[in-house]
């Protein structure tokens, strides 16, 4: 009984590994198609909310563009600005105010999102 469990175990872990080695693969595609690196993408982000502070940043694919998309806290507030810099060209393609419900909101919508394209990468 046992020897059953640790077989179950064993192979919880090698699906979870796989699993992380095709979301890493993913993400390596994607920066290969960037021309503008994260670092000078978040200098774009942050001259658009003088003294905030990165919380989050992703390189993702929305609406055809790639982007990458900055979470930035600002001070005196629990509000989020989300900035998105164009991962190509470096130009600011929005700028939108995000509050701490709309934010967690989004996150749960990510997490579901994220598991549907592991699901998906793996057929």
């Amino acid at each position: 009984m046992k020897n059953k469990y640790t077989q179950i175990i064993v192979g919880l872990l090698a699906i979870g590994l796989t699993a992380g080695c095709e979301t890493h693969k993913h993400h390596k595609i994607l920066e290969s198609e960037a021309t503008v690196s994260k670092a000078q993408a978040e200098q774009t982000a942050l001259a658009k909310v003088p003294g905030g502070t990165i919380k989050e940043g992703e390189l993702e694919k929305e609406k055809g563009h790639l982007i990458w998309s900055f979470d930035i806290a600002q001070p005196g507030t629990s509000d989020i600005k989300e900035v998105q810099v164009d991962a190509k060209t470096g130009q600011i393609l929005s700028v939108e105010t995000e509050t701490a419900k709309q934010e967690a909101k989004e996150g749960k919508k990510e997490k579901k999102k994220d598991e549907d394209d592991e699901k998906e990468e793996k057929k």
